[in-house]
């Protein structure tokens, strides 16, 4: 398939989204953006524009919507070399969740990205998979990332109010504030999780992967 399944991100011989991503554009590594919310817009709107002129049908354009959001914000974290990440995630001691994005740093422990393209009720169960992270890793930060800015801004609403107690922050990734986050995980120190395994995945992109397949 190309980049994503030579660095991991995308696994088996062929998806339907990561064949869409591969399709975008001949290589991640050459956008030309000039911030990290250019990036995923750049790449949203080519999806936009192919998804508006394809085939899919509405059930396969839901399950796509999601994946492409994932591989656009792990690319993206690649290319500010915010390495290593682990993709579909579990913790240790926190059982039958599933995590979309992680980092692991030696200040913080965990850093939780869950991606969503528009949160409907899902908020809820981003939040409470975020309660689980923190009751066993308490300097964890769970971050909620969306394309859409009234779910971004109504959640953060609830959080202020206390409605929300396990995110710490809910970001429209086409805004100033997801910059910011992007320029703030560069100043974390991260490594592999620990020996105890703290994050398990079979999907790893490290700084080694990423110079091996260029």
């Amino acid at each position: 398939m190309g980049l994503l399944q030579d660095l991991g991100i995308v696994r088996g011989d062929d998806t339907l989204a990561g064949g869409i991503f591969e399709d975008l554009f001949p290589s991640f590594f050459d956008i030309e953006y000039n911030t990290p919310s250019d990036y995923i817009n750049i790449y949203w709107n080519a999806y936009l524009y192919f998804r508006k002129n394809s085939d899919l049908n509405e059930q396969q354009q839901r399950g796509v919507n999601g994946k492409i959001f994932e591989y656009i914000l792990a690319t993206l974290l690649i290319r500010e070399n915010i390495l290593p990440i682990f993709l579909s995630s579990k913790v240790a001691f926190v059982p039958n969740i599933s995590y979309d994005l992680m980092l692991y740093s030696t200040d913080r422990g965990p850093i939780c990205l869950s991606a969503k393209t528009s949160f409907r009720e899902r908020y809820k169960q981003a939040d409470l998979e975020a309660i689980a992270l923190k009751y066993v890793h308490r300097r964890s930060l769970c971050y909620l990332l969306t394309l859409t800015e009234k779910d971004a801004n109504d959640v953060n609403k609830k959080q202020i109010i206390g409605d929300i107690i396990g995110l710490d922050k809910a970001i429209y990734v086409l805004s100033n504030e997801f910059n910011d986050l992007i320029n703030e995980l560069k100043n974390f120190n991260l490594i592999y999780s620990p020996n105890i395994n703290i994050i398990e995945s079979t999907q790893v992109i490290t700084l080694n992967k990423v110079n091996s397949v260029l």
